[in-house]
């Protein structure tokens, strides 16, 4: 007895039914609402033979661990995917860095740092995907105004690439005010270690005696923050305490900044 007809697949978006094309369930119902799948298959347009551009959308997702990991893979490496090459791998990468662009205010259209939220947005669009930990500073002026994010050194954290005269040497040429410390954890989970702590406290410590204020230092986790000030863990002692207490810094709740995937 012949079996059921096996349902045929759309190879092509335009043999989709039309309300459910990535394109116009855009232009319907919102960026948004859409999967990162269909997205990506409106930013590549064209699928290859026997695929079509959500099938492949699909299968890049997949190879790389989702829109994190393409964002963190070379153009070069999404290029070798089947179906991408050198083109569709630039447009994916563009779109993402743009994406990144939007969401990451520049140093000179933020008004002013009032609370480590704001600091937050302003690096995790960029730190959220690295690979390795990065250490900046956050150089602001008497008004906790930015004047510029700049990246001290790349690789695990420790006392020699944190190094206070590598921290401080930009902020003193610079004759800055206070200054932010921001470094990411590649494995997500922003919970300082006990290295973080030592860090931040020498640093701050230093930064007393050349009269610069050390305000927080934000770790960046993958949509998430921590905020060694609101955790209480910026405290180098007597002279630190008095000095910390002093500081106009309020903030929300501590917690996460509710990001895409």
């Amino acid at each position: 007895m012949p079996g059921k007809p096996k349902e045929k697949v759309s190879s092509t978006i335009k043999q989709m039914p039309v309300n459910e094309r990535p394109r116009e369930r855009l232009l319907r119902v919102g960026p948004s609402a859409l999967s990162s799948a269909e997205l990506i298959s409106i930013i590549v347009r064209t699928g290859v033979r026997g695929q079509s551009a959500l099938s492949l959308a699909t299968s890049v997702l997949q190879t790389f661990g989702g829109v994190r990991g393409i964002a963190s893979v070379s153009t070069q490496d999404l290029a070798t995917q089947k179906g991408i090459g050198p083109a569709k791998a630039v447009q994916i990468k563009a779109a993402i860095e743009l994406g990144r662009r939007a969401f990451m205010l520049e140093p000179e259209d933020l008004v002013q740092i009032n609370g480590p939220r704001d600091v937050a947005q302003l690096i995790i669009g960029d730190m959220r995907y690295l690979d390795r930990e990065h250490f900046r500073v956050v150089i602001l002026n008497a008004k906790n105004k930015v004047e510029d994010v700049v990246t001290i050194s790349i690789g695990c954290l420790d006392s020699s690439l944190a190094h206070p005269r590598e921290v401080f040497k930009e902020c003193v040429r610079r004759n800055c005010a206070r200054v932010i410390l921001a470094h990411n954890h590649p494995s997500g989970d922003p919970t300082p270690s006990d290295a973080d702590i030592a860090i931040t406290r020498r640093l701050a410590s230093c930064g007393m005696i050349l009269g610069i204020e050390v305000l927080d230092h934000i770790i960046v986790g993958d949509n998430r923050y921590q905020s060694l000030k609101e955790l209480g863990l910026m405290d180098g002692g007597p002279v630190g305490r008095q000095m910390i207490a002093s500081m106009d810094w309020e903030s929300p709740e501590p917690g996460s900044l509710e990001l895409d995937a």
